[in-house]
């Protein structure tokens, strides 16, 4: 079993709307705000249960407003559309890395199924 991934530096950078994280086995994310904000791991919009994720549109131009640390495996993400109650694990944040390529298609695919979109 290998070791869980460990970010070394975190930076929000509001130029690029980006959440850039430098981990400890050399890899460096580069999260879009809006996708952190979609995605987010809150019950609000992941739901209550398997099969009850919210579909969240028009969240294109989001920004990040603040960040707080949880403990010391996750920080806790403020947008600027107020929603705040996400807490982000490195093993969330990693998974969103990892992912995203797959996650943007799934997104932008449910939206145009249900006539929405990435802007407000």
């Amino acid at each position: 079993m290998t070791a869980q991934p460990w970010p070394t530096a975190i930076h929000f950078d509001s130029a690029t709307k980006r959440l850039l994280i430098t981990w400890d086995d050399g890899v460096e994310s580069a999260l879009e705000a809006e996708l952190l904000r979609v995605e987010s791991p809150s019950a609000e919009v992941q739901g209550h249960g398997p099969g009850r994720k919210t579909l969240v549109p028009g969240r294109r131009h989001v920004s990040i407003i603040g960040m707080e640390p949880v403990g010391n495996y996750a920080i806790r993400i403020k947008f600027d559309d107020l929603h705040d109650t996400g807490i982000f694990s490195w093993t969330v944040l990693r998974d969103l890395h990892d992912h995203q390529s797959a996650l943007w298609a799934t997104y932008e695919k449910a939206l145009a199924e249900q006539g929405l979109k990435r802007d407000p």
